[in-house]
């Protein structure tokens, strides 16, 4: 039975150092790859259930109601998409895990888990079996782990290069003289110095194919390394057969040139892919891993002490020093700091926070020493959320990766049944070319390009976006994103300021401004819609009236009752249950200006007259969304002359005003009945609900927490250019997804037939089979570069 701590004490995010799958670790190795002593192999499991190093990786979730822990991963030792299918069936079915998902481009798995039923360290250990190895994520992305791992392919593909290149020359006589010139003892030594040199590239260099291929065979599977595996195999054997007994049934033709220079061809491609790959997910994990593993403490005595992250507390004082990243929020105690926040705010440019002035986790001190009174830690840290929409984007397998997926597993039986139908065909023409071809036919048709054609594409634009500032929450909705033809925007806090001020009180006789904003700062404290925090902000942070509870009405405004039992109200006219015509003619609200009333039980108290204005970048937003032949809707619970002066100034035609939630759900069922595909933009609680309706949806960074869990996309930095920016990106990305897929089927659709007719050997299948995943990584490494908005794609 697992240890119900491991739920309990898992909440915050921090460094991990422990990792499990020792099937691939030496003896005598730890979890960090270095010597420390006689370890078993459980000991390097059970790291991953100690509570503290589950912090990072692991959090509770809860799913159909019943409470489990949800841990990210890195899987190691993966290739392609049928590795990511042998680590989920080696996981899914087992009793206490509810769903495992890998994700192939970046190799991360997400596990749900029940805790009262199993272990994290068991399930590592199910995938150790299979032979790949669980690591946090932090520990996966170390510079000691990508070292060894880089070390590793790269010691592979020299033994491979060096043994390629001896053999193509032991080979080259054969290929420049006539039958006869060559004596025959010399060219039995020359084959057999090529057998010699062949089994470093058999034993060693082909290791991680072999490794793969028994991986998936002992699991009743065929993977993309078992076509490899068979055609590495039977070209040796055969030309083993024919080194040994060349008069024997099998000819005395020898392919050792043909195995090592496939092989070398084949990890190079892969060493290439996986550094490309890498690079693809590179600003995701650069971003996802900002904090330090070790900080400053100051200590009782008034002197540091380092310590992990892990250890840090609320209330500590840090000393971080010149760039490095803040472990905490909190409160800066120096004179000064200056600080990069672009992870937060999308904004490039250094800000300055005084004394007493706020920090936030991840962001990084430019300029000095400075000392931070840490307020939050782990997963209540706004930089935690970011990490946690973007583990969620980078796990997700989007719709047409999982198509692939799907094919990939039937495609490779026919792939192993069309090599044996061919080798047959051609058995019967001509025996000494029925390897060839069989091993070809092998070797070329591996869909390692069709299965990363999307994923890596999709994540290659997720990281550039991240980069500038844009979250991608769900990776599927750059496709949804792309075929848009309609943009509906929210008004206030989104087309206009996301800051309101006060312009003006008006109050019934008696009763002056500061009274009543001493009455309406308890309701206007409690809410982050941008009226609200106006008067909040000009109430001033003094205390207001007791009161015993405030409501928010989403879309309407906001209602309390005092201590005394009195109802108050504040609000929009409807909420309060006032007639603007009337207050109007009493002199109680301002034309053509955004008022908010507070009402008591007696009637109408204050007007709050509100100055608002439009974003200085909507105008050339709207008209560069015009430009790329979008429409545009302006969707607001406002009043109609508010609503229509701003449409007007951005030169917006659509107009909804006075709408509640309710009827803006309606409003976006209505247009997606009539046959248009919506992206939603708000920033407002009552945006929720149709950013969940619409097929994409936007949501600004001050926006509310719930508005950005609804939403697909979420803009740090609150401008809407960068809304565009996306949209673009979005295009570009599913035109270089449909050049990948429209590559990788024709690549086998050219190549197939050359194989089967036997005019591909077996090292150029190998050599064409590298270079269309090499193509398909390198093409979607095109969208790491964000194309300016004033390039804005016209076509869809």
């Amino acid at each position: 039975m697992a240890d119900s701590t491991v739920v309990g004490q898992v909440g915050s995010v921090a460094q991990v150092t422990g990792a499990g799958a020792a099937a691939a670790e030496p003896a005598g190795l730890g979890i960090f790859g270095t010597h420390r002593g006689p370890l078993t192999v459980d000991d390097d499991f059970r790291v991953l259930d100690d509570p503290i190093e589950q912090q990072v990786f692991t959090q509770p979730c809860e799913v159909a109601g019943q409470a489990l822990c949800e841990s990210v991963l890195m899987v190691q030792g993966m290739y392609c998409a049928a590795c990511a299918d042998t680590v989920e069936s080696a996981l899914t079915g087992r009793a206490g895990v509810a769903s495992a998902q890998v994700h192939a481009a970046t190799r991360r798995l997400t596990v749900r888990w029940d805790p009262a039923r199993t272990r994290i360290s068991d399930l590592a250990r199910a995938v150790g079996d299979t032979g790949y190895r669980l690591l946090p994520l932090q520990q996966a992305l170390g510079i000691g782990e990508r070292l060894a791992e880089t070390r590793r392919a790269l010691w592979r593909l020299f033994v491979a290069g060096f043994c390629m290149m001896q053999v193509m020359m032991y080979a080259w006589p054969a290929y420049v003289t006539e039958p006869g010139d060559i004596p025959a003892d010399i060219e039995q030594l020359l084959r057999w110095a090529s057998w010699v040199l062949s089994l470093p590239v058999l034993f060693f260099a082909s290791g991680p194919f072999f490794q793969g291929a028994w991986r998936d065979l002992r699991r009743g599977r065929v993977g993309m390394d078992t076509p490899v595996s068979i055609g590495i195999l039977v070209t040796f054997l055969v030309s083993t057969a024919a080194t040994f007994e060349p008069t024997g049934p099998w000819g005395g033709e020898v392919w050792f040139d043909s195995l090592t220079m496939f092989v070398f061809f084949l990890l190079g491609g892969r060493y290439l892919e996986f550094k490309a790959r890498d690079r693809t997910a590179g600003a995701l994990d650069a971003l996802m891993n900002r904090l330090p593993e070790q900080c400053e403490r100051q200590t009782a005595a008034g002197g540091f002490e380092s310590v992990s992250l892990k250890r840090l507390a609320l209330g500590d004082v840090v000393r971080v020093q010149v760039g490095q990243a803040f472990p905490g929020d909190g409160e800066v105690l120096s004179a000064g700091a200056t600080v990069d926040e672009a992870l937060l705010t999308g904004e490039s440019h250094p800000v300055t926070r005084r004394q007493g002035e706020a920090v936030v986790a991840g962001s990084y001190n430019l300029a000095g020493p400075v000392l931070v009174r840490l307020d939050r830690l782990g997963r209540d840290t706004r930089f935690a959320q970011i990490v946690s929409l973007m583990e969620r984007a980078s796990t997700e397998k989007p719709r047409l990766a999982q198509l692939a997926d799907r094919i990939a597993a039937p495609f490779l039986l026919l792939v192993l049944l069309a090599a044996a139908v061919a080798g047959l065909y051609w058995w019967q023409i001509d025996p000494q070319r029925a390897l060839a071809v069989a091993v070809a036919v092998l070797i070329v048709t591996c869909p390692c390009a069709l299965s990363l054609a999307t994923p890596a594409a999709m994540l290659a634009a997720a990281g550039a976006l991240a980069g500038q500032g844009t979250l991608v929450r769900r990776l599927q909705a750059f496709e949804t994103l792309a075929a848009v033809d309609t943009v509906v925007f929210d008004k206030t806090g989104t087309l206009t300021q996301d800051r309101v001020v006060l312009r003006d009180v008006l109050t019934r006789p008696g009763l002056d401004a500061a009274q009543a904003l001493r009455l309406a700062q308890p309701m206007s404290a409690t809410s982050l819609h941008p009226v609200s925090r106006a008067i909040a902000l000009a109430a001033g942070p003094g205390e207001g009236v007791p009161f015993v509870e405030v409501n928010d009405t989403p879309g309407r405004g906001l209602s309390m009752q005092d201590a005394q039992g009195q109802l108050w109200r504040l609000g929009s006219a409807r909420h309060c249950g006032l007639d603007e015509a009337i207050l109007l003619a009493q002199g109680q609200a301002v034309a053509d200006a955004p008022c908010a009333y507070l009402v008591d039980a007696c009637g109408w108290v204050a007007t709050f007259v509100m100055d608002e204005g439009v974003r200085s970048d909507a105008t050339e937003a709207i008209a560069a969304l015009h430009r790329a032949g979008l429409r545009t809707r302006l969707l607001s619970g406002d009043r109609r002359s508010a609503v229509d002066r701003v449409a007007r100034q951005l030169g917006m035609g659509a107009v909804v005003a006075e709408a509640s939630p309710e009827d803006k759900l309606a409003d976006v069922q209505a247009l997606q009945a009539a046959g248009s595909r919506l992206a939603m933009v708000g920033d407002g609680l009552n945006d929720g609900p149709v950013l969940a309706r619409a097929d994409a949806s936007f949501a600004l960074g001050h926006g509310a927490p719930l508005t950005q869990a609804q939403a697909d996309f979420v803009v740090q930095s609150g401008r809407l250019s960068d809304i565009v920016l996306t949209l673009q990106h979005a295009r570009r990305t599913m035109a270089v997804v449909r050049q990948n897929l429209w590559w990788a089927a024709g690549y086998n659709a050219v190549c197939v037939p050359l194989a089967l007719l036997g005019w591909m050997p077996p090292w150029l299948a190998g050599l064409g089979m590298a270079a269309s995943s090499l193509l398909v990584i390198g093409n979607a490494l095109r969208l790491s570069r964000l194309a300016p908005v004033s390039e804005t794609v016209t076509a869809r």
